[in-house]
């Protein structure tokens, strides 16, 4: 068995961790837009990504997911690939416009693909983290008007419906949403996502119906599935003020208040943070009585993502501006290098909402410059960036933070949303034109480590 001789291994982590145990839940991630290919095979629908893959200058060399890494073919040979690492579990995302047809109707050569998936992964003995939405909503509810529309909460309840029901015990945790907050702001909010569209006021509506959906998907889940958990996955921010100045410090706050509050206000203490309106004023969704009360249904738990943070001053108005900081460590995708705030955030969670369910990384890695050389890929940032994120996570458990398991983002590397096939954030190298896998030096180093662990 080849071995990481290249590398220290996972060296942070003090040798009491409970991250170090068999108990704490490791594993990787993946999203189906972002992996499988095959767009136009048996019976899949367009989404909103393939129609923005398509407008001039929205993606990174005009890349698509139309081929990806191909694994709708190779997810027999991917499953080996999970298997052989050592991980507990694979959290992967259903593709809703595989699994329905538009009129509703279920496509069961689109299920079938998932019901063979989660087969194998489950006889492998990996625990399956299954996310209903990452970002790929099927091209005719966004010509219906998209999240910009309520219906279409209701019309994903309907597929939640549908997914549990026919997945049923093949599931170890259902997620609604990942990663709401990009949905909305980068989809509606600034434009950089599929559906393209720039408006505060848009973003925020569209988050509303996001969460109303989310909410509305739960008592299926728990009717059609009773044995799996219930939660949904949240991006956060942070930030750090460019100066001590009270104004900077405030613009800090705000910040935070709206990468991670907008979210977590709403799904745990029922309300949007006021605070958000000051940033973007007049920018206030319609909620229907009744709603904020579905939108905070109880979860068994809560995924986090966390990859960077950022640095900001007062804008002198109401907000706050993102200003460059010199001198520290960043990734191939230009961003900041700081595990501490992993810690810092997950204690304030803890403290800021009573009563929050476990928590569960369910997304944290790093995109490098990785290139094969001699048949290895060397990649000492991305194995030092999960090391030093994982000693976070043990600081926070540390502080009493309920923290029950990690993902790696990613498996492999794969179609990175706007910035196409150029970053790379896998443990496992993916060489498009051959589409060979390749162990990456943080794959082998992680392997070694998840056969050291101890009882």
């Amino acid at each position: 068995m080849q071995r990481s001789d290249a590398t220290s291994g996972l060296t942070h982590l003090p040798p009491d961790s409970p991250v170090r145990r068999q108990d704490f839940l490791l594993g990787v991630a993946t999203a189906a837009f972002q992996i499988e290919g095959a767009s136009n095979t048996d019976g899949r629908l367009p989404s909103i990504w393939d129609t923005f893959c398509r407008a001039p200058g929205k993606v990174l060399n005009g890349d698509n997911g139309d081929v990806a890494c191909r694994h709708y073919e190779k997810w027999a040979e991917d499953v080996e690939l999970i298997a052989g690492l050592g991980v507990d579990a694979y959290r992967l995302s259903v593709a809703w416009p595989r699994v329905m047809h538009a009129d509703g109707r279920k496509n069961d050569k689109g299920l079938d693909f998932y019901k063979r998936l989660l087969d194998r992964l489950r006889e492998k003995g990996l625990d399956t983290y299954v996310t209903l939405y990452h970002w790929d909503l099927p091209q005719h509810l966004e010509d219906r008007g998209g999240w910009l529309n309520r219906e279409t909460s209701y019309r994903f309840a309907d597929y939640a419906d549908l997914l549990s029901r026919e997945l049923a015990g093949r599931v170890t945790a259902w997620s609604t949403l990942n990663e709401p907050w990009c949905s909305a702001f980068l989809g509606y909010g600034n434009g950089h996502h599929a559906p393209g569209l720039s408006s505060t006021r848009y973003a925020t509506q569209a988050l509303h119906h996001l969460l109303l959906g989310h909410g509305l998907a739960l008592p299926a889940l728990q009717v059609n599935d009773p044995a799996a958990r219930r939660g949904i996955v949240a991006n956060v921010g942070a930030a750090s003020p460019a100066s001590p100045t009270p104004e900077d410090r405030e613009a800090a706050r705000l910040f935070e208040v709206q990468h991670n509050a907008w979210i977590l206000d709403a799904l745990f203490k029922r309300q949007y943070p006021d605070d958000l309106f000051r940033l973007w004023p007049g920018s206030e969704p319609l909620v229907l009585d009744g709603d904020m009360d579905v939108i905070g249904r109880p979860m068994d738990y809560l995924g986090i993502n966390y990859y960077f943070r950022v640095h900001v001053k007062s804008d002198g108005a109401h907000g706050y501006t993102e200003v460059r900081a010199e001198g520290v460590e960043r990734t191939q995708m230009d961003w900041e290098v700081h595990p501490d705030s992993l810690r810092r955030l997950l204690i304030g969670f803890k403290r800021d909402y009573p009563g929050l369910p476990p928590i569960y990384i369910t997304e944290n890695g790093c995109a490098c410059d990785d290139r094969i050389e001699d048949g290895r890929v060397r990649d000492p940032q991305r194995l030092s960036y999960i090391d030093r994120h994982l000693s976070a996570v043990d600081g926070a458990m540390r502080e009493g933070v309920d923290v029950r398991g990690y993902f790696i983002w990613s498996l492999m590397d794969n179609f990175e949303w706007a910035f196409g096939y150029e970053r790379r954030f896998g443990i496992v190298h993916v060489d498009y034109d051959t589409q060979q896998r390749t162990l990456k030096d943080s794959a082998l180093a992680i392997r070694d480590f998840l056969a050291a662990r101890t009882p």
